[in-house]
């Protein structure tokens, strides 16, 4: 199964996070593992303007540029229209801050299987409010093991 794939910005800056943590480490190289399965076909990787505007944002011109880089490997991009908007304030008022509302919107009308973030507090928002989400919200690591476990030999 071709999993279509949306990454908040956090999982995108992970690499470029300080690796001394394990938990870093591990989530960085499951970035890189699933950025690799993208650019090879495995998986469906979507952009969006929300990513877009939020790496606007970023200071850091190198790490920005490799996200980008990342980024323009994405099958498709996700507008922000009107009832993504709509959405995300419905979202936000659930308690998600306002880009992690956006992204979550851009991934339901994408049409995401799953949407990556690195983010605790997102990831515990989602999973309590998992049924008005019409899209999974899931770790990099643990969803990698997941579709990996679930592989033919």
């Amino acid at each position: 199964m071709t999993f279509s794939i949306y990454l908040d910005v956090c999982c995108f800056n992970r690499p470029f996070d300080d690796q001394a943590q394990e938990r870093i480490r591990l989530e960085s190289e499951a970035v890189a593992a699933i950025l690799t399965g993208c650019q090879r076909g495995e998986w469906q990787l979507l952009g969006s303007e929300a990513i877009d505007i939020e790496l606007k944002g970023a200071s850091d011109a190198e790490r920005k540029k490799q996200i980008q880089l990342w980024i323009a490997s994405a099958k498709a991009k996700i507008l922000i229209a009107e009832q993504i908007e709509t959405r995300g304030l419905e979202l936000i008022e659930i308690g998600f801050k306002d880009f992690d509302a956006l992204h979550i919107a851009c991934a339901e009308a994408g049409k995401a299987d799953i949407l990556l973030t690195t983010d605790d507090r997102m990831l515990r928002l989602a999973a309590r409010h998992q049924k008005l989400l019409k899209v999974r919200v899931g770790n990099p690591c643990q969803w990698l093991i997941e579709v990996t476990n679930d592989k033919p030999e």
